[in-house]
């Protein structure tokens, strides 16, 4: 779309493209809802017992495909912020859905091992003592994914080749890093302080500062890992 073409679709005045972010972060948190409604239903089903830990990461399949849309039309809306920010979702999550799958089903697996082993830790001998450990090691798990779902969305490398980008950038960029796991942390207590709803509500703004961490992921990336003509 040319500029002159946008700027007739959505107004060259301040409040119109005030209002068209306003509509694209509207539409981000519906899709979100939807894409990640059923990993709420099913813990709102299974309740809060421990024994029920195992089920709890396993429910949470269905959010990293719906991460990964969200990711990839942010970075549409960047690029081009048009008045049909649907489309880009939709794109995004068809596109990068198998790809997704692929390294979001080993995150899910490795965290549900070690999150019943962090639960279930005092009903073997020495457990307790290795439970730091667990909680460490989950941590940067959570923040080499966090790293991962932005390489997998919006570079087409192979799934492999993501993961290794991923684990170098963990490091090089140490602090986006901490930004993911400070991110981390607030969702955590946000669950934890309030309910799995106000965390589904609040997503889209989780997205949106996770955009604004990743920016230098991103810059690096692109320098170090693709040929600029």
């Amino acid at each position: 779309m040319s500029s002159s073409a946008l700027a007739h679709e959505i107004g060259g005045g301040v409040l119109s493209r005030m209002a068209a972010g306003v509509y694209r972060l509207l539409v981000l948190a519906l899709f979100l809802i939807l894409m990640c409604g059923p990993t709420l239903v099913a813990w709102t089903v299974l309740g809060d017992a421990a024994s029920n830990a195992a089920f709890f990461v396993i429910a949470l399949l269905p959010v990293g495909p719906a991460l990964s849309a969200a990711v990839y039309a942010m970075r549409a809306w960047a690029a081009s912020p048009d008045l049909s920010p649907a489309r880009a979702l939709w794109r995004g999550y068809r596109l990068n859905f198998l790809d997704t799958m692929k390294w979001w089903a080993v995150v899910v697996a490795v965290a549900l091992v070690l999150i019943v082993n962090i639960v279930f830790a005092e009903t073997v001998p020495f457990g307790a003592a290795f439970r730091p450990a667990g909680i460490i090691v989950l941590g940067l798990i959570g923040v080499w994914a966090g790293h991962l779902l932005v390489v997998s969305s919006l570079f087409s490398f192979r799934t492999r080749d993501s993961m290794r980008i991923a684990a170098v950038e963990l490091f090089a960029q140490w602090k986006v890093s901490l930004g993911l796991l400070s991110l981390m942390i607030v969702a955590a207590a946000t669950v934890h302080l309030g309910t799995e709803l106000a965390l589904l509500v609040f997503a889209w703004a989780f997205m949106g500062i996770l955009w604004l961490i990743v920016q230098p992921l991103i810059a690096d990336v692109s320098r170090r890992f693709t040929k600029n003509d």
